[in-house]
């Protein structure tokens, strides 16, 4: 959520920068200007009223110790119309706070200078491409006929089980899902990420943390008995583990991972995209997230950036590294980097990750702060990214190792699989 002081500030900056996201803003921050303006004169009034009462409730304790009892009850009488105007104001300062909070949690983050204009993901910006690009056998298939074919995935015995979207993993493939998490897992710890286990249910106060409501709540799983959402992402209970939460400006930056299965309506989705596990209802992810100061968090977000492309370099696939446009921006991001895998079979780059900075979009709906050197508490940046996603990962993995005699499983996967071909 953007800081109202900042929008003070910055009306004409924020609406800009807003733009470069296709957002018009200019009649919302308009009207939360008016709003912030009333608020203001509204807490003024009943400041002065409060105090005005205190001053009274102080004299009249005098004027009944010198025994001015008469005096006593005329002023006591002026406290309660002081209190019936402190109390009506105090009902229209909450009306006021809540109106402007409807408003401000609908506005996107603002993003950074750095990210390039553009509308859709034909406008994202190539900043790094590595890795060659097989040409295949003739006798190479797509994924979702290798996974029939070696018996590794079952997508029918999903939909029966639950519906499209919610594959059942089995054999070699079971066993690669659960390499490629225990892989993904040590890397990050190597790399000073403390693992959590996060539940994968949250509450409102946690999807509204990190910006999922109510942005998102359409795209989310809901648990209407118990007021739960099943998460998109384990960034979601990672990152609220510090809600309200003052950190020390020593402890940055604070850094942990953690493994989930993530679930997604992903509405509307439908085609020769989603064939697959293209595009999955359920799916498991390692999820890095780290919390740090506002003057290094873009060091540290291309810090996470090369984290990822080490992962995809070992796992010796194909990549490009894109930094989304405005427009291509998810709704709380300032800054996002996709890393994207060549399939070879399906002839097309699949995202497998995304790491972004949220500056302080999140970490002011958190109340997440720290007391910086000079004893003034600010706002922490938050970063977050996917190290990795498997179900694209999977998909490449199989597709551009596949040869005549199996699927080929890299090097640094065969310690976690203890197998080298899937056949």
């Amino acid at each position: 959520m953007l800081q109202i002081s900042k929008i003070r500030e910055n009306k004409d900056l924020i609406i800009d920068r807003l733009a470069v996201k296709n957002f018009d803003a200019k009649q919302a921050i308009e009207a939360i200007l008016e709003i912030d303006s009333k608020r203001r004169k509204t807490q003024n009034e009943l400041d002065a009223v409060l105090n005005e009462s205190n001053g009274i409730a102080k004299q009249v304790g005098e004027l009944f110790k010198s025994g001015k009892q008469a005096e006593a009850n005329e002023l006591k009488a002026k406290t309660v119309v002081l209190k019936e105007n402190s109390k009506k104001l105090e009902e229209e300062l909450a009306l006021l706070e809540t109106e402007q909070h409807t408003l401000l949690v609908q506005l996107p983050n603002t993003p950074s200078t750095l990210v390039p204009k553009g509308k859709t993901p034909a406008d994202n910006e190539t900043v790094h491409q590595e890795g060659e690009i097989k040409k295949m056998y003739s006798g190479a298939i797509p994924h979702w006929e290798l996974t029939a074919k070696y018996d590794i995935i079952d997508f029918e015995m999903g939909v029966k089980l639950t519906g499209a979207g919610f594959p059942v993993y089995k054999n070699k493939g079971a066993k690669l899902q659960r390499a490629l998490i225990n892989y993904f897992l040590d890397k990050a710890s190597a790399a000073g990420y403390i693992e959590v286990q996060p539940p994968i249910l949250v509450n409102e106060a946690s999807g509204y943390g990190t910006g999922q409501l109510p942005d998102k709540e359409g795209q989310m799983y809901y648990v209407g008995i118990d007021n739960l959402y099943l998460i998109p992402t384990a960034e979601v209970p990672i990152t609220n583990m510090y809600r309200d939460v003052i950190v020390k400006e020593e402890d940055f930056p604070i850094k942990n991972c953690g493994y989930t299965p993530c679930f997604r309506r992903e509405a509307g989705s439908y085609g020769k995209d989603v064939r697959g596990l293209n595009r999955l209802h359920q799916f498991d992810k390692v999820e890095i997230v780290q919390i740090q100061h506002p003057d290094k968090s873009y060091e540290t977000l291309e810090q996470m950036r090369e984290f990822v492309a080490g992962i995809l370099r070992e796992l010796e696939l194909p990549f490009r590294i894109l930094k989304l446009c405005g427009g291509d921006m998810s709704f709380g991001s300032a800054l996002t980097y996709d890393m994207e895998t060549y399939s070879a079979a399906q002839e097309k780059w699949l995202e497998v990750s995304s790491v972004s900075n949220f500056e302080t979009f999140q970490s002011n709906r958190l109340k997440l702060r720290f007391k910086g050197k000079d004893g003034k508490t600010q706002l922490a940046h938050t970063l977050n990214g996917s190290a990795l996603a498997l179900p694209r990962i999977v998909a490449t993995l199989l597709e551009n190792n596949q040869t005549p005699e199996g699927i080929i499983i890299p090097k640094a996967l065969i310690p976690y699989t203890k197998f080298e071909i899937i056949n």
